[in-house]
């Protein structure tokens, strides 16, 4: 039986230590964009997609040592997508993480840059020659975190949530729009910490592929429910947000209680997926189970 507890903070500790190294030191030119970069992005946040490619990394077999390469690369692009949201051309906010956000305590414009040169190094990252045990491989992992990433990705699903502000959506719809916001996202950070180790097969990339679908929906309707029962203190942002900019949420479809359950059924199709990995995907199984209990 794993102690995902221990393994958590682990990784975690490992993530931070890792980050800490690949970001440019603040005493380097120019000093406050790398001050900014590394404000935004270290000491703090659950480092739920670096756990998540971990232990997909586990799952498959690969070095642990390569799987940060990927762990990293994730984290970044994350951060960076963070530091544009809280921008006020698109969500507005002064909180992230529980302390102030980077145009907060820099200004617009150096947080416009931090989106940008974190994005970039995520791929500086990837590319290193640690990063997969072969170059083909690499190669793809390369296009995945781009495609992600992108209008077809990450940065599609953020288009679709500002064009929907205001307005009502069908569940369809809102599922769309998280598959792509939230959910493009952590699927990389799954199926790039299993391609640290090479290519893996195909049943090995539908079980992670299908399990990532769900944990990334699963994802998003407890961080609907959590923002409209926790307070700003727990959660380290700004709390009740969605509602009061009349966000499409999974509450303006269904109740908090509804909508946790759905969560948990989500979670269940998620560990039913990966059930062929037996033992080796505990801690993918745990981090499931994590999403639907967490509380911040």
């Amino acid at each position: 039986m794993t102690d995902f507890a221990a393994w958590s903070r682990e990784v975690q500790s490992r993530i931070e230590s890792a980050l800490a190294r690949v970001l440019p030191n603040s005493a380097i030119a120019p000093e406050k964009l790398h001050a900014a970069m590394r404000y935004a992005t270290l000491g703090g946040g659950k480092r739920i997609r670096p756990m998540l490619a971990f232990a997909a990394g586990e799952a498959v077999g690969a070095d642990p040592a390569r799987v940060e390469y990927a762990a990293c690369a994730v984290e970044l692009v994350h951060v960076y997508s963070l530091t544009h949201d809280d921008l006020p051309c698109m969500d507005d906010d002064d909180l992230r993480r529980g302390k102030p956000t980077c145009h907060v305590q820099f200004d617009e414009a150096t947080a416009l840059l931090v989106g940008d040169a974190l994005q970039s190094l995520a791929f500086e990252v990837l590319a290193e020659p640690g990063a997969c045990v072969d170059k083909a491989t690499q190669v793809d992992m390369l296009a995945l975190l781009a495609k992600a990433s992108g209008s077809r990705g990450m940065a599609g699903g953020q288009a679709v949530d500002l064009a929907a502000t205001g307005k009502s959506l069908e569940l369809a719809e809102l599922e769309f729009m998280h598959i792509h916001k939230t959910g493009a996202l952590i699927e990389a950070a799954v199926l790039l910490g299993a391609m640290a180790g090479g290519m893996p097969s195909d049943a090995q990339r539908q079980g992670l592929r299908h399990y990532a679908h769900c944990v990334g929906l699963a994802f998003q309707v407890m961080d609907d429910v959590l923002d409209s029962e926790t307070d700003t203190a727990t959660l380290g942002k700004t709390a009740g947000k969605d509602a009061a900019q009349g966000k499409a949420t999974y509450l303006t479809l269904m109740s908090a209680k509804e909508a946790r359950v759905y969560a948990n059924e989500l979670i269940e199709n998620a560990l039913t997926a990966i059930d062929h990995f037996g033992d080796a995907g505990a801690n993918l199984a745990a981090i499931a189970r994590f999403i639907v209990e967490r509380r911040y």
